[in-house]
């Protein structure tokens, strides 16, 4: 079964980045390399912290949220799929090492996805708290992103959580989930308050125990951004000291057709 197991955020600082994440949301180091990328890990995601440099030749090299990686049980099956719905995708082999995936491929609107049969090193267990259970991405054409993770990697659709918005005229996100982790699709030219205008992935977000806690601890290096009442998840978003968007909830999120995963007590 296909899951999100990675996530690479580009900086000019990977040290300072990692410190906080180790620090604050109890992540852990797995491993660096020469070039000063800093892999870190949940129990259940790889978060890479890429240096930006010259050498590291991607078609994006500004701070911040860079590209998200797939473990799949056969690459070669996704690329079959992924060549039956986009015939002229563009695949690229990778190293394979702790900080890439074994091959890239690129979702519609151009934004890579690493593919690896090896979990990004790791461990294949049931993630602790805090984790990674929620990414964001904004889309021109939400539809064929949405499309794209249900068709290639058969991601189901989610509308539980969203049920009450789905009425409304101009409500235009989709929601995808692997079992583990809750995926927007968010439309890219929208006025939402709250909405943050990045495009591709916008923002993360973590289960947490304690939400208002874990954001007061986090002032003295980041900052807070409150949610609008219309959230039905996320209680609070928070900013890392490099800026980069990052929602805390223990209300949790809807990952699967009939599967919630919460860090409250019922």
């Amino acid at each position: 079964m296909s899951k999100i197991r990675y996530l690479a955020v580009t900086s000019h600082d990977p040290d300072a980045l990692a410190a906080f994440y180790m620090k604050y949301l109890g992540m852990s180091e797995l491993g660096r390399n020469a070039d000063g990328d800093v892999s870190l890990t949940d129990g259940g995601f790889n978060l890479t912290l890429m240096r930006l440099r010259e050498g590291l030749h991607e078609p994006r090299l500004e701070p911040g949220f860079h590209h998200l990686g797939i473990a799949v049980d056969s690459i070669e099956e996704i690329k079959e799929r992924y060549l039956r719905f986009n015939p002229s995708g563009v695949i690229v082999p990778e190293s394979g090492d702790l900080q890439h995936g074994e091959v890239r491929i690129h979702d519609p609107e151009a934004n890579p996805i690493s593919l690896s049969e090896r979990n990004f090193g790791v461990a294949d267990s049931e993630p602790g708290i805090p984790r990674i259970a929620h990414i964001a991405l904004n889309a021109l054409n939400t539809r064929v992103v949405f499309d794209f993770y249900s068709q290639v990697f058969g991601f189901r659709e989610l509308t539980r959580a969203h049920a009450a918005r789905q009425v409304e005229a101009d409500y235009r996100n989709l929601h995808v989930g692997d079992g583990d982790t809750n995926v927007a699709i968010q439309v890219f030219y929208n006025e939402e308050e709250g909405f943050h205008p990045r495009f591709g992935i916008a923002h993360m977000g973590f289960l947490v125990n304690d939400s208002k806690v874990l954001a007061d601890a986090v002032k003295e290096v980041g900052s807070i951004i409150p949610r609008p009442a219309s959230r039905q998840q996320s209680e609070v978003r928070i900013r890392d000291p490099q800026g980069n968007g990052c929602d805390l909830s223990q209300r949790g999120w809807e990952v699967d057709t009939d599967k919630w995963v919460s860090a409250q007590v019922a």
